[in-house]
C-alpha cells in the first residue's frame, strides 16, 4: 500500500529545500522501502537543486541514504526488512556495461540516476496531492524521511553500522576513492595530484595513503582544508590563493610532472593545468564536472608520451563489491571520514546546503531520527 512521508521538496530551480509531505507508490517486484536515517548532500544534489541540470521539479533529491528497510518486493532477494542499507546510485544489470562489472557507465545511466525523474516505465514513486514529483534520484530520493529505492541501490550494511557516518559512501566518498584504485592504480614510488580538498578530493587523499603512492599533493584555495589534507595523509600541499599550481607541481616533481591528477574542482583552467603537469605515461581523471559544453585545449604531442585523461563516473564502482570494503576501512579508523562530516537535523537542510555552499562545511550529513 502507498505511504505518506515528510520529504525535503524543490519547487523550482534556486528555491531550496522545504519539507513537505508526500506520497510514495506501492512498491514494485524490484524495490525496497527504506526507513531512511540519514542522508549525505553531496554538490550533485546542490547542482540539481540550482537548476543546473535537466531534473524535473518540483523534486525529491538525494543520493548518499542510508537506512533501515520496512518492505521488500516480490522479486528482491539481497535484503529483508529490517536490514540496514546504504543506499547508492541504480543501473540496469543487463547492458554489456553492467555485465562487465562496470555499471557506472549502464546505458541507462544518465535517465535513470541523474535527470528522468522518474522510472523506467514512465512512473514517479513519489507523488504530492495526487500530482507526480521528479522522484527515482539515483533510484533513491533519499531527502525524505521514507524512500523507494530500486533493489540495484541497495547494499546491505552491517547490523550495528553507524549510518549517519557511513551515509556519504554511496557517492562521494566511493568517487574519491574509486578514482585513485580503479583508474590511477598507483605503482610503488608514485606520485599523485589531487586537485580541491573537498568531500571527493578529500576522499582520494585517504585512499591515496592506502596504496604505494609515496607523495600525495593536495591543491585548494583554502588554508583550512589543506591544513586536513596533511592530516589524512597528503605529503604536500599547494595553496593556490598564493601559489601559482603550474609552477608549485614542477618545483615539487623538479619538472618531472606528476604520475597520476585526481581533478576534482570542475575548473576548466585547474583541469587545463593538472593535464599539462602530468609526467610520462601519467594519468589525469576527471571527477568534477564542468559546464556542459565546456572546453580544454589539449597539446596533442604532449598526450603522444604515454599521457591519458579518463573522465569517471561514481568511481567506476560496483557498489556491491567496493562499499562493503569502504564499510570496512571506516569502522576500522583507516579511513577516518568523520573529519569531513558535519550533521544536520532533517528540518536544518536549508542550513546544510547554505553551509555547503559557503564551504563552511566540507560533508554535510543529514540525521532523519
Amino acid at each position: 500500500m502507498s505511504t505518506t512521508t515528510t520529504a525535503a521538496v524543490v519547487e523550482s530551480a534556486g528555491s531550496g529545500f522545504a519539507l513537505t509531505q508526500v506520497t510514495l507508490d506501492d512498491l514494485r517486484p524490484d524495490e525496497v522501502r527504506v526507513r531512511v536515517t540519514a542522508a549525505g548532500i553531496c554538490h550533485t544534489d546542490l547542482g540539481v537543486a540550482g537548476g543546473h541540470l535537466p531534473f524535473p521539479l518540483p523534486g525529491v533529491l538525494g543520493h548518499e541514504g542510508a537506512g533501515v528497510v520496512e518492505e521488500v518486493g516480490s522479486a528482491v532477494t539481497k535484503v529483508a526488512a529490517g536490514d540496514q542499507v546504504l543506499l547508492s546510485y541504480t543501473s540496469c544489470g543487463r547492458c554489456p556495461n553492467c555485465r562487465d562489472g562496470h555499471p557506472a557507465y549502464c546505458d541507462t545511466w544518465l535517465p535513470s540516476n541523474l535527470i528522468g525523474g522518474e522510472r523506467a516505465d514512465g512512473t514517479s514513486p513519489i507523488s504530492r496531492d495526487g500530482v507526480p514529483l521528479g522522484g527515482h534520484f539515483f533510484g533513491q530520493s533519499s531527502f525524505a524521511h521514507h524512500a523507494v529505492v530500486d533493489e540495484r541501490s541497495v547494499v546491505k550494511a552491517p547490523a550495528d553500522a553507524p549510518l549517519d557516518l557511513l551515509a556519504p559512501l554511496g557517492c562521494g566518498v566511493m568517487t574519491g576513492a574509486g578514482a585513485v584504485w580503479h583508474v590511477l592504480a598507483p605503482r610503488p614510488g608514485a606520485t599523485l595530484l589531487v586537485t580541491g580538498a573537498g568531500a571527493v578530493g578529500l576522499s582520494a587523499i585517504m585512499a591515496a595513503q592506502l596504496t604505494p603512492a609515496t607523495r600525495i599533493i593536495a591543491a585548494d584555495r583554502v588554508a583550512s582544508r589543506l591544513a586536513l589534507a596533511t592530516e589524512l595523509g597528503a605529503t604536500d600541499t599547494i595553496d593556490t590563493t598564493h601559489e601559482d599550481l603550474g609552477e608549485a607541481i614542477a618545483k615539487l616533481t623538479s619538472d618531472r610532472g606528476v604520475d597520476g591528477v585526481v581533478e576534482t574542482t570542475g575548473n576548466a583552467d585547474v583541469l587545463g593545468v593538472a593535464i599539462s603537469s602530468l609526467a610520462t605515461r601519467g594519468t589525469a581523471v576527471i571527477v568534477g564536472a564542468p559546464a556542459f559544453g565546456t572546453q580544454v585545449p589539449v597539446n596533442v604531442n604532449f598526450m603522444l608520451s604515454g599521457r591519458k585523461v579518463v573522465g569517471l563516473t561514481m568511481g567506476d564502482a560496483e557498489t556491491q563489491s567496493l562499499i562493503p570494503v569502504l564499510v570496512d576501512l571506516v569502522t576500522a579508523g583507516r579511513m577516518p571520514i568523520d573529519r569531513l562530516i558535519t550533521h544536520y537535523e532533517f528540518g536544518e537542510i536549508q542550513q546544510a546546503v547554505d553551509d555547503a555552499l559557503a564551504g563552511v562545511t566540507i560533508k554535510p550529513v543529514l540525521r532523519l531520527g
